[in-house]
């Protein structure tokens, strides 16, 4: 084993490690709070809604161990069977053809992904069924996978096609900084991939439909305009037909901007409810925080590619990875290990992300309180997405800093009780 191969061992073991650690305090932390309805909870769930919850947390808990065992061993068949072997078989040189070296990437990235269809179809019709959310059918789920399986190998095929081409020519006449190029276009067809995605895209697994409620819309663009967020359109996604999960968000920039609600959504609130979820979301808006995260967002990409310039510039990894010299300087080797492995460094940055996140959800709260003139239907409608969801509301400290992007419950509720004070 290389110094290479020995550091990605011992990193991927130790996030493994860590993670059944935070899994173990959290399942710790749900069994202790089973024998008794919690004080924080007590308004809003009864004995049944609570163990319900639990249940539900413990079995995703006991899924992920078995999923993420599975990612540590298929980790391992990539970094010493499936990279040597392809590149033993397909050798793509920094001069091989553009739909060559895209042609590979795509498809190795996809076919490591099949296995995980059937942790997928496992955790639909096995434990989200067991719960009461499942309402998807076989059918659509097999329908579903051949839609995501070739639009992600259509647009990952063009997006490394178009990487490697900015790679040549910006090398051609700035070969220090074609790393800063590469990455300002490709986060430009990001953006326009993201305007692009709810009037292409969404349409072809959700219909959108307009809000037929006319005294709720009018509400909500009432909100809309009071908050300084002009929504071109209010809709309602079919999301019943594969989950009972409910949730809202906005979609789109400038004039195609849209607020999109879930009619499960619509099923489990009342209009007071549904308009602090929308204040909720318009308050990211209003606030920058789409911006922000945004140019977070553009800072990692150019950290990410210009590490692919180092690794490019060197054999030291093609040496350590016990490839051939003459893929010394080759796009396609170097790109999937850094897409492969780059999260066993990135992982430790999560708590970051995580902190700014939850930030933002404070910041967004309290907008939303403060715009509907009162934080009351705001922690009603949390109540409720919390209680209908079975999002546990009292995971383990270590559990919420590393992987919750929001607040708990009962912290979300403390930050809105200094709403209009």
């Amino acid at each position: 084993m290389t110094f290479l191969q020995i550091l990605l061992t011992v990193l991927l073991c130790t996030r493994y490690l860590f993670e059944r650690i935070l899994a173990f305090s959290n399942a710790t932390t749900v069994k202790a709070n089973l024998k008794k309805l919690p004080d924080e909870v007590n308004g809003y769930m009864v004995e049944k809604d609570w163990r319900k919850c639990s249940e539900y947390t413990l079995a995703k808990s006991s899924f992920s161990a078995f999923e993420d065992l599975f990612s540590l061993c298929l980790s391992f068949f990539i970094l010493f069977v499936a990279l040597p072997w392809v590149f033993l078989n397909w050798p793509t040189t920094k001069d091989s053809p553009i739909w060559e070296i895209s042609l590979l990437v795509s498809s190795m990235v996809l076919v490591l992904q099949l296995p995980g269809f059937v942790f997928d179809w496992f955790r639909q019709f096995r434990l989200e069924q067991k719960f009461g959310f499942n309402n998807q059918t076989q059918n659509l789920w097999i329908m579903d996978k051949i839609k995501e399986t070739i639009l992600s190998f259509v647009f990952l095929g063009l997006m490394i096609g178009v990487l490697v081409f900015f790679y040549r020519e910006f090398s051609a006449f700035s070969p220090n900084y074609w790393w800063f190029w590469s990455f300002g276009g490709v986060f430009f067809l990001q953006l326009v991939l993201m305007v692009l995605w709810p009037r292409f895209i969404l349409p072809l697994f959700n219909t959108l439909t307009p809000l037929n409620d006319d005294g709720l819309s009018e509400k909500l663009h009432n909100l809309a305009n009071k908050t300084g967020f002009k929504a071109k359109e209010i809709q309602v996604i079919d999301g019943s037909k594969r989950s009972g999960h409910s949730n809202a968000f906005f979609t789109g920039f400038g004039r195609f901007r849209k607020i999109v609600l879930y009619d499960t959504l619509l099923e489990q609130m009342n209009e007071s409810e549904i308009e602090a979820v929308v204040a909720h979301e318009i308050g990211h808006y209003r606030l920058g925080h789409i911006p922000k995260r945004l140019a977070l967002s553009l800072i990692f990409g150019w950290g990410f590619f210009y590490l692919l310039h180092i690794l490019l510039s060197s054999d030291w990894l093609i040496t350590q990875l016990n490839l051939s010299d003459e893929l010394a300087g080759a796009f396609a080797p170097v790109f999937l290990i850094a897409l492969f492995f780059g999260g066993c460094f990135s992982y430790w940055l999560n708590p970051l992300s995580n902190m700014l996140s939850r930030k933002h959800e404070f910041e967004a709260d309290k907008f939303a309180g403060e715009a509907i003139g009162g934080a009351s239907a705001l922690k009603s409608a949390l109540r409720k997405l919390c209680t209908k969801n079975l999002s546990y509301p009292l995971p383990h400290p270590w559990l919420s800093y590393f992987h919750h992007s929001h607040p708990s419950l009962p912290e979300r509720e403390l930050n809105l009780s200094q709403v209009n004070k």
